[in-house]
């Protein structure tokens, strides 16, 4: 069996393109959207539309509340479950999605970290909101060198979560990250959909204006009650709430999304690109994607 990995940043074409290919080879997609697996959401996350859902069987689209308790660790869990199902059944299965991390753990598989108490937590971004990222960086040298080194010293949610399991455990973070990779009983073809920089924008700007006119203000308006919920810290919500609270214009927001999920498509393809085993395509070439995983499966 083979599972085929259709990736690429936000608003990139992966849905048209994934269901081009999930059609041709008659089988189901599974979704590696972080985002749109929320129920409450669907304009600001861009579900796919009733009519893409019928033509093709999606897992993993609007399956869960924002109030649950969610990761990566649940959903390579649920996915490998769900993947044994369906390969009973197909002999290829398709995962559509932009986030890196859920696909990775699918593919390789995540460590199993610690629980780390929620009051630390609460303690650490404390610290963190009044002293700052450069606090974080150096308790962090102090604990564990070896993540100093390699954990991004910008992100400060990567060096909060580095730093937690160290104080938490009183062993160093990196200690519990494996090298090995789990094996998978299945074949993994990578694939990456990627355009021109400018045409990339221009399509996220015109998304943006898109989900305005099909009525994102009043979905935010809908969920405004969720807004503390991690899940609800997304782009196209958080800068929207501000607007609904009279803190900010409307275009005030609308840019924002925009400068927020053209930085988030480029987090995605540095993402990406990091991983070597992806073959990169346009997506206006779908019938390319198609013959190369034929070209691939049979050499399977």
């Amino acid at each position: 069996p083979t599972l085929v990995v259709l990736a690429g940043p936000t608003a990139v074409g992966k849905t048209t393109c994934g269901l081009e290919v999930a059609r041709h080879f008659g089988t189901e997609i599974i979704s590696a959207d972080s985002r749109q697996i929320y129920l409450e959401t669907t304009i600001g996350t861009a579900v796919p539309s009733p009519k893409e859902l019928a033509l093709v069987k999606h897992h993993f689209i609007q399956s869960i509340s924002v109030k649950e308790p969610y990761n990566a660790s649940i959903y390579e869990n649920q996915v490998l479950e769900k993947l044994e199902q369906l390969f009973k059944v197909h002999d290829l299965i398709l995962m559509v999605g932009g986030s890196g991390l859920y696909i990775d753990a699918v593919c390789e598989g995540i460590d199993d970290l610690p629980k780390v108490d929620p009051g630390l937590r609460e303690e650490l971004q404390e610290r963190f909101r009044k002293e700052g990222l450069e606090f974080l960086t150096k308790q962090l040298l102090i604990l564990d060198p070896v993540s100093f080194e390699k954990v991004d010293l910008k992100n400060h949610m990567r060096v909060l979560k580095a730093l937690e399991i160290s104080i938490q455990t009183g062993k160093p973070y990196s200690s519990f990250l494996s090298d090995t990779k789990k094996e998978r009983p299945f074949h993994i073809l990578r694939i990456a959909l990627d355009l021109d920089r400018e045409i990339l924008y221009k399509r996220i700007n015109t998304r943006v204006e898109q989900m305005m006119e099909a009525g994102l203000l009043e979905e935010v308006r809908q969920v405004q009650h969720l807004k503390e919920y991690t899940a609800m810290k997304t782009v196209g919500y958080r800068e929207l709430f501000p607007v609904l609270e009279g803190k900010q214009s409307i275009n005030e927001g609308v840019d924002l999304i925009k400068r927020h999920t053209r930085k988030f498509a480029r987090k995605q393809l540095t993402w990406f690109r990091k991983e070597k085993r992806y073959q990169w395509f346009s997506p206006r070439n779908c019938k390319e994607v198609i013959d190369w995983i034929e070209k691939e499966r049979g050499y399977l």
